[in-house]
């Protein structure tokens, strides 16, 4: 089961970025995908070296959102793309085929096409209402268990995930699910890892 944390720069607090991204890598998240808005392409090479280098000393995947050239410079894993961002054949044919690509889709349709363009997972949601995107519009449960059902590669529920809400993700099928503020905006983000993966693992077995 695939515990897949993002960052956000917004839940940062008396800690940098780094160090709560270091908190949760010891909470034992798997996968790792840094995200950033704001930042001018220096500043986000910088903070992508910075992290690749870290995940690498836990043997954790690294992808970065949307940028396939920061991905390229900072010797990333690979991206993640949404839809109105580069294609993901075109993300392929820059990155090679060794590289991991993932595909934000909301239904069947676009996780079938994503999945014949060469993807290697999906992320799929949002699955709950979540403040990091408000105006995201929020997936059923019976579509969630159609595309994980449609497609043979690994979908990654995404959208307002957190300890009280992760089991209602049961009977869907998903190969792991993505947290933001569920990590990030935690007090204590190490422990707050470790009881969301279990939490998960206790979900997937059920």
């Amino acid at each position: 089961m695939t515990l897949y944390a993002v960052t956000d720069s917004a839940w940062t607090g008396e800690k940098t970025l780094m160090e709560q991204v270091k908190d949760a890598l010891d909470g034992g998240i798997t996968f790792l995908q840094l995200r950033e808005k704001e930042l001018d392409h220096d500043a986000f090479l910088k903070e992508a070296k910075e992290m690749a280098e870290l995940s690498r000393q836990y043997g954790v995947p690294f992808v970065i959102n949307d940028e396939v050239e920061i991905a390229l410079e900072c010797g990333a894993d690979g991206v993640h793309v949404g839809q109105e961002d580069m294609a993901c054949q075109n993300a392929r044919k820059l990155l090679g085929p060794d590289k991991i690509i993932g595909v934000s889709v909301h239904n069947v349709e676009e996780a079938l096409k994503a999945q014949a363009d060469g993807a290697d997972y999906l992320g799929l949601g949002a699955v709950k209402a979540t403040p990091t995107k408000t105006d995201a519009k929020v997936v059923e449960f019976g579509e969630i268990k159609r595309v994980c059902d449609a497609v043979s590669i690994p979908v990654v529920a995404i959208g307002g995930i957190k300890k009280d809400n992760l089991m209602e993700l049961q009977g869907s099928h998903v190969d792991g699910i993505a947290v933001v503020s569920a990590v990030f905006g935690a007090e204590d983000i190490t422990q707050e890892t470790k009881e969301l993966r279990k939490q998960a693992e206790e979900m997937k077995r059920r």
